[in-house]
Formats: C-alpha cells, sequence, structure tokens
C-alpha cells in the first residue's frame, strides 16, 4: 500500500551506497488475491493510505539504528507482482520472480496479501538458491524440478496453523512441507481457540513445534525460511488484516523476530503477510508492516556475510 511504499522508499533513499556489499531485494504485491477461500484472505497491498509521509519520517533508521555491523544493505524494489487469471497461475508468476531473484544470490522479501503467496514465493526462492549452480543452463523456474540439497525449515508468526488441505489463503505451510522438501516447520503466536485439532494433529505429525526457542536463542540448523502473518498482531495496532486478533501480540514481540530473522545467516527468505488495505484504519497496519520490514534490514546490517555464503542450502548439493 502507500503508506508502506512511502516507507520502503525512503529506506532506499538512505541506503543507495555503490560501496555497500550487501544486497536485499524486497518484492511486493499490489493487486487482488484470487479466489480465496470462503472463510476470506487479505487482499494484497492495493491503496492502504495517502498519509505516507509521516510514516516514512517516523521509521526511517537514524544513524546508528542498527548496532554492531557495517551498515545498512542496499535495497531494490522488483515492484508489484500482478496475478494472473487463476490462483494458480497467480503462484506461478510468484515463484518464477522469487526464483529468479534467489537464483542470482540475493534474499528476497515480499509484502503482500493473502498467506498463499508464502506457499508460492518460498517455493520458487527454494529452488532459485538451490538450483542456481546445479542447474545453470535453466533461466526459469521450473515447477516440475524438485528442490535438491538439504531440507528447510519454515519459522512463521501466525495465529493460525495454515495447514489446510483445501486450496487458499489457509494452505502455504502445508503445500510447502508436501511438496517442497520442507522438514520441520516452527510457528509462534498460535491462538489456541482459532484451529482445529485434526489441523493441529497434522502438523505435529509432520514435524511441527509451537514452542522452544525465541529470537534470542539459537535457531534451527540448516536453511530457513521465515514468515510473518500480521494477524499475528493484536487487532489493536494491526486491524487492516482478514481475520483481527483480539488477543495478538504487540509490535515489540513480532519487531523482535524480525530482527532476528535478519540478523540469522541462515534465513534465506522472508516475508510479510496478510495485509489488507481495505480493512486498515488510518493506514495503521502498513506502518507496522512497514517497520517490520525496516526491523529486518537492521537485523541484516548485522550479519556475517561469511556466515550467510558458508550457509547457502546448494553448497552441499555441489560438494
Amino acid at each position: 500500500g502507500e503508506v508502506a511504499e512511502e516507507v520502503v522508499g525512503q529506506v532506499l533513499g538512505l541506503v543507495d551506497d555503490p560501496d555497500r556489499q550487501k544486497v536485499f531485494l524486497v518484492d511486493q504485491f499490489d493487486e487482488a488475491c484470487l479466489d480465496l477461500p470462503p472463510e476470506g484472505g487479505a487482499p494484497v497491498g492495493g491503496t492502504a493510505s495517502e498519509e505516507g509521509g509521516a510514516a516514512a519520517d517516523d521509521a526511517a533508521p537514524a544513524d546508528g539504528a542498527a548496532s554492531g555491523g557495517s551498515g545498512w544493505p542496499r535495497v531494490y524494489d522488483f515492484g508489484d507482482i500482478i496475478p494472473g487469471d487463476t490462483l494458480e497461475e497467480t503462484h506461478h508468476i510468484v515463484s518464477a520472480q522469487a526464483a529468479l531473484i534467489a537464483r542470482n544470490r540475493l534474499v528476497p522479501v515480499a509484502i503482500g496479501g493473502g498467506h498463499d503467496l508464502t506457499f508460492a514465493f518460498v517455493r520458487g526462492a527454494m529452488w532459485g538458491w538451490t538450483l542456481s549452480e546445479h542447474h545453470a543452463d535453466r533461466d526459469e523456474w521450473d515447477e516440475l524440478v524438485p528442490p535438491l540439497g538439504p531440507k528447510w525449515s519454515g519459522i512463521y508468526l501466525d495465529a493460525h496453523l495454515d495447514v489446510r488441505s483445501e486450496v487458499g489463503s489457509g494452505m502455504p505451510f502445508r503445500r510447502l512441507v508436501e511438496e517442497c522438501r520442507v522438514g520441520s516447520l516452527h510457528v509462534r503466536g498460535l491462538d489456541p481457540f482459532a484451529n482445529s485439532q485434526e489441523h493441529l494433529d497434522w502438523f505435529r505429525a509432520h514435524g511441527g513445534k509451537t514452542e522452544g526457542f525465541g529470537p534470542d536463542d539459537p535457531w534451527p540448523a540448516g536453511p530457513l525460511f521465515m514468515s510473518i502473518d500480521l494477524d499475528v498482531l493484536d487487532q489493536g495496532v494491526a486491524p487492516g488484516v482478514s481475520a483481527m486478533n483480539p488477543s495478538g501480540w504487540s509490535v515489540a514481540e513480532a519487531a523482535a523476530w524480525a530482527r532476528a530473522a535478519g540478523r540469522s545467516g541462515a534465513v534465506k527468505v522472508f516475508d510479510i503477510m496478510e495485509l489488507s488495505p481495505p480493512n486498515d484504519e488510518g493506514g495503521r497496519t502498513a506502518r507496522v508492516a512497514a517497520r517490520l520490514f525496516l526491523e529486518f534490514l537492521a537485523g541484516m546490517s548485522e550479519r556475517s556475510w561469511d556466515e550467510f555464503w558458508d550457509e547457502l542450502p546448494w553448497r552441499e548439493v555441489l560438494e
């Protein structure tokens, strides 16, 4: 939405330094999701508000906002994804874009709508990371080529498990496990009143964990993706989602995880999903999404980049 884009634009101006070695990519989805399930899902991006100037001023990082690093990473905005005529076609487009970004050894980030896009985004990024060198002759993502190398793990902040078997916004993590060699899932912020026993049983049977490490603890070994569903946040701070949370997290809690994800060299893909501008009173949720994006950037400025390259998922395949 416009609020988030204003903040992102401010960051772009601050980090446009050719001497910076770290590279960061933003992939924003700004069209409506298609074929949503009966329970709905967040429309993507769109026109959140025209009050972005103040948000940019408030959220722009001051000197020293990130500690211990060598400066903010460079940011490239790849623009908006235009959806296809069907949800499947849209997913294919998203996966192809994510694969292109990751294939060039860059860090893909998406700010989007329905959480189903995480399936497509992570799927494409996994392909790009694991096959960029192993299949150097391939220029485009191919859904018929399975990812190689070690299994990935996923960390996500969400009030819901999102492991439905039905196609729609509640399906991403089940599909990633069944189709994309994701070996374990770790969800935080789960609402016990908003998930069925059937989904919880499936989640646990497929390596899912609802408790354990925190943002400042050691994270699982191997390649990781991280996804933040904005409905993990309390409706008082994040009303612009498709399923408001009456007993959710504070922004500070989610920010700690976003910062830790940016700092971790094992995190190769990051997204912020379920932003629904039509439901977003005063652009409040868009501002929160922008803040979480900035926290991730701040964490990236603290990364050990030797660690990042040493832990590339495809390295094991090549060696």
